[in-house]
């Protein structure tokens, strides 16, 4: 029966899709069914022991701001913290240029809220992250994708994109979601001074950069920006705002995050953001400063480091072994996801339900393309499933692909 709120949602609605992911998530369920398909952290690395100190320290020592009303801009400490971590790679900010989010899915929402008008066209890499085209889809965003590499977005490309006119360009330099390919430092230069001289800024979204286990930090795009345009002393006047996550270092359901920006842009976040929650959790934001104090945040990333590696080491050697000689994977050195490639003829969305009845499960690579392609791509999580069930799954899924690949 259809109820009186039919037909009056609003206009945006008509953009807004579910979450190609979420919903898969839904018919990964059953037990028996091996599930590469979301981006979920390693449940059994979660600092539950140290968050449950923490916890106990926040409500000990400071109940009254745990459990009260906090500022839009987040927990000062929490923020100092953030401050100071971020100067480890080259970021001269202060607290001032912080702003804590409910998770990076409330800051990529709120630049929507602040940046786009409908018809804007904001520059993507090809594929990008499902999250930031859902987000933005609900404020009327146009997409110029630009193609990646294995250095990744092909930046001789990113001019003729530049020339159509974007409102912004988002980029995930480290370890991307989906392909886990990771942006060259020759390229990031070539991205801050194509940015610079079409004067249009930059998102950095930077939810893996800590979760490096193989090869050289490389500095972060923002870094690379204020060093070009010669910038000195401690104000933070950036082109780029930057994003990440506590999410793939502690544990995603705390939805703590930030957002580092120029003064200015991050005052205007804060309007934004209290019109849709007030603030974040105080709560979770003081848990999780307590949490990280006595280097323990450290300590804890290259734990996530170590236990990533071998099991993408296990994907990798699986694939290797199961996987058919026409199918094409990339090599990620960090994160939690690698892309695959299939035989042109392929379509992995038609053979998802295939993969079901092997009892196997991944992201048909479509959903990340902004303008549609990818039919022939998926992505696989390396991080939620332990070293053995990776290879079972792979062997399950690389006997479908031979089926396909070699019955046919």
């Amino acid at each position: 029966m259809e109820t009186l709120w039919e037909y009056r949602y609003a206009y945006r609605m008509k953009s807004m899709k579910s979450s190609v992911i979420r919903e898969l998530l839904k018919l990964t369920q059953k037990p028996e069914i091996i599930s590469f398909a979301g981006g979920l952290p390693a449940p059994k690395i979660f600092p539950v022991k140290e968050f449950q100190e923490a916890a106990y320290r926040a409500l000990e020592n400071n109940a009254e701001k745990a459990l009260q009303y906090g500022t839009t801009e987040g927990y000062l400490p929490l923020r100092e913290m953030i401050a100071e971590r971020s100067a480890r790679y080259g970021l001269k900010i202060n607290a001032s240029n912080v702003a804590i989010t409910s998770g990076s899915q409330q800051a990529l929402d709120l630049i929507g809220r602040l940046f786009i008008n409908r018809g804007d066209k904001i520059i993507v890499e090809n594929p990008t992250y499902l999250g930031a085209l859902q987000a933005w889809n609900a404020y009327g965003a146009d997409y110029i994708p630009v193609p990646m590499d294995k250095e990744g977005m092909i930046t001789s490309e990113l001019e003729k994109a530049l020339r159509k006119g974007a409102k912004f360009i988002y980029v995930l330099p480290n370890f991307q979601n989906p392909s886990g390919v990771t942006l060259s430092l020759q390229r990031r230069k070539e991205l801050v001074e194509l940015a610079d001289r079409y004067g249009t800024p930059i998102v950095e979204d930077d939810p893996y950069g800590q979760i490096r286990f193989e090869g050289e930090h490389l500095p972060p795009v923002s870094v690379i920006d204020s060093e070009y345009r010669e910038q000195e002393g401690s104000s933070y006047d950036s082109n780029v705002i930057y994003l990440s996550t506590f999410s793939k270092l502690l544990a995603p359901g705390i939805r703590i995050a930030w957002v580092i920006g120029a003064e200015g842009v991050i005052r205007k976040l804060v309007q934004a953001k209290q019109g849709a929650d007030l603030h974040t959790s105080s709560f979770n934001q003081i848990s999780v400063y307590e949490i990280s104090q006595n280097n323990f945040l450290d300590k804890h990333v290259e734990v996530i480091r170590a236990t990533y590696k071998v099991q993408r080491d296990a994907m990798l050697e699986a694939m290797d072994e199961f996987f058919p000689a026409e199918v094409k994977w990339t090599h990620p050195k960090g994160g939690m996801f690698l892309f695959v490639t299939l035989p042109k003829n392929l379509d992995a969305t038609e053979l998802f339900e295939k993969a079901i009845k092997k009892n196997v499960a991944y992201v048909p690579g479509v959903a990340f393309h902004a303008l549609g392609g990818g039919k022939n791509t998926m992505r696989l999580n390396f991080s939620y499933p332990d070293s053995d069930t990776i290879r079972e799954g792979i062997a399950r899924l690389g006997n479908m692909l031979k089926e396909e690949i070699y019955v046919k």
